[in-house]
């Protein structure tokens, strides 16, 4: 059973269809992009995962049962812009938070404790949010969203303001807690790090789904038979072939209908010349992306 699923999910503002009969599954354990260019209804869709407004047609299950005014302390949701309050100080801010979650006051603290400690930030408890750089401000508001033990956590934009250091630190965090069976729904602007951590995709735009799936599997859909070919010395004779690209010791083939990428190779041992590199080129999500959504 999928941890979240959406059926033709509708959200109208005014005269502007947000979102547009979208469904689709978000399964349990994974962790899933939810992608799309700016004004796509990323945060609509958001919202209304969150409760924080209502669908105006359509149903949202969590973990198979309609989503209810309960659901919420079940799910931990990181928004893009950031809702720490700047004068209270970071043990009292996070205290309240987990205990709107519905953590006890002696639960609460041994677990902001525990997160504290592994961030290596204990010393931060009596600084006010507002003495914190924009990426302390981030470390502290991801210790707001999981501290309660979501079994669905919303990541919008996570890695925005973070050093590569603490980039990698919260990867590490969001590739533990999955591991730990929660289910993690990850929205950015950031392709590749989408195709670095997420497993599944839905791309939204104009209030509509435009494309789902496995990252590989959807990168193997939109291939196109190009080959770099790497050489140690002369240029081969690439005459027969379509070059679409070259540098002093590469190529780049587009085989055409009917051409083979071991009858390519073949060709290549035959003439002798010495190769050190074979590699079947995959387009990038960025570049699915940006096709998808021109298409659109």
């Amino acid at each position: 059973m999928p941890i979240l699923s959406l059926n033709k999910v509708v959200k109208q503002y005014s005269n502007h269809l947000a979102v547009n009969h979208v469904s689709f599954n978000v399964e349990k354990q994974k962790i899933f992009g939810l992608l799309g260019p700016n004004g796509a209804g990323k945060t609509s869709l958001i919202r209304i995962i969150t409760t924080i407004t209502g669908a105006d047609e359509g149903e949202i299950l969590i973990d198979g049962e309609k989503l209810n005014s309960r659901h919420p302390q079940q799910i931990g949701y990181m928004p893009e812009e950031r809702g720490l309050y700047k004068k209270m100080k970071v043990g009292e801010q996070l205290m309240y938070l987990a205990q709107l979650k519905g953590l006890s006051k002696d639960e609460a603290k041994s677990k902001i404790s525990h997160w504290l400690k592994k961030f290596e930030i204990t010393d931060w408890w009596d600084k006010r949010i507002e003495e914190l750089s924009k990426g302390m401000q981030q470390k502290i508001q991801f210790i707001a969203t999981v501290v309660h033990e979501p079994k669905l956590i919303i990541l919008d934009e996570p890695f925005s303001g973070l050093d590569p250091i603490n980039t990698n630190l919260i990867k590490s965090e969001i590739r533990q807690l999955k591991e730990n069976g929660t289910s993690i729904i990850f929205s950015t602007h950031r392709m590749e790090q989408v195709e670095e951590i997420c497993e599944d995709i839905v791309l939204i735009n104009q209030g509509k789904l435009i494309l789902e799936g496995n990252v590989s599997e959807i990168k193997q859909s939109f291939k196109e038979n190009k080959y770099k070919i790497t050489f140690a010395s002369d240029r081969p004779d690439f005459s027969n072939y379509k070059v679409v690209g070259e540098s002093n010791n590469s190529a780049t083939i587009q085989l055409q209908e009917g051409e083979k990428a071991n009858d390519l190779l073949k060709y290549l041992v035959q003439t002798g010349t010495p190769i050190i590199g074979f590699n079947e080129i995959l387009p990038s999500l960025n570049e699915i992306f940006i096709q998808k959504v021109e298409n659109n």
